[in-house]
């Protein structure tokens, strides 16, 4: 008896084992590359999606290889637009974009069927590919929601950036002083105050205004700071007065807030008919005609 518990103790420590150095085998990561990283400012930072902090491990030890071979420039070029307008760039490479689609979108799939005919358990086909075809497009998804995030903020703050900016210009400020007083008063936490500042670290770095603002506008990709980068440049070429042209701009960008707010009204407005319609309509209907039909049915 004392045999077979020592022999099924034994078992279970070595499976747990076992299991450990599987799982640190898979999430190992190379220390001296990470030294070297941080060395060179490359270090990649934390996501705010914990797959991907689960995933780049597994990225870098499996798909990364697979996805250095895919040499399709336009496909590249596209995947690296998504991050830069997402605002990804200290978060994800190109390579680890295309990794995790190959982890997510082929590798997980494949290791489910495996699994699934190893224990018997009964998964469907369909809904493996449907979590494949989920994870292929996991990636996209994330880009989407983060530059979504990036366009609110920047929408939020533009119009009393241009105010500042207009009235800052008026004061005797120049158009980079202008810019680097208000950067800080805004702090780091905001989208534009980052973009602001990559701005002025490429002027400083020998870039033109011109080219500066073209990058801001390739970087948001938003057609309100592409209206507001497009005014200044021309304003630079023709010689007119940036203080007008921010005015004016500010006036525009109050009155596409207007709109957009009205529009938004309007939309919710008809987005709660329905739940009227379904839900308090029929309890109205409940409460007033309920008394009058018991009455009418007991003769009360």
């Amino acid at each position: 008896m004392l045999n077979h518990y020592f022999i099924l103790i034994s078992g279970l420590i070595l499976f747990s084992f076992s299991v450990y150095l599987f799982v640190s085998t898979l999430l190992h990561t190379d220390k001296d590359m990470q030294a070297l990283s941080f060395a060179l400012g490359d270090e990649r930072k934390n996501s705010d999606s914990p797959i991907i902090n689960f995933s780049r491990p597994l990225v870098k030890n499996f798909t990364l290889k697979y996805a250095i071979q895919i040499k399709s420039e336009k496909y590249r070029k596209k995947v690296n637009q998504k991050i830069i307008t997402s605002g990804l760039e200290q978060e994800l490479t190109v390579d680890e974009f295309i990794g995790l689609q190959i982890l997510l979108g082929i590798g997980f799939p494949l290791f489910l069927i495996v699994l699934n005919f190893a224990l018997q358990m009964g998964l469907p086909i369909i809904g493996v590919i449907g979590v494949g075809f989920l994870g292929f497009l996991f990636p996209n998804f994330h880009c989407k929601n983060n530059k979504q995030k990036r366009y609110f903020s920047i929408i939020e703050d533009l119009p009393f950036f241009i105010d500042l900016l207009s009235l800052s210009i008026e004061a005797g400020l120049d158009f980079i002083g202008a810019i680097q007083r208000i950067s800080d008063k805004l702090g780091d936490d905001r989208v534009l105050c980052k973009e602001l500042k990559v701005v002025l670290k490429d002027i400083k770095l020998g870039s033109s205004r011109k080219k500066s603002l073209k990058g801001l506008m390739d970087r948001l990709d938003i057609p309100e700071v592409t209206s507001f980068c497009s005014m200044i440049i021309d304003a630079d070429d023709t010689g007119a007065s940036i203080s007008k042209v921010l005015n004016e701009q500010s006036k525009q960008m109050r009155g596409e807030r207007l709109s957009r707010a009205k529009k938004a009204g309007a939309t919710a407005s008809q987005a709660i008919l329905l739940p009227m319609v379904l839900f308090i309509v029929p309890a109205i209907f409940l409460v007033v005609f309920a008394p009058v039909i018991l009455q009418f049915m007991y003769g009360g």
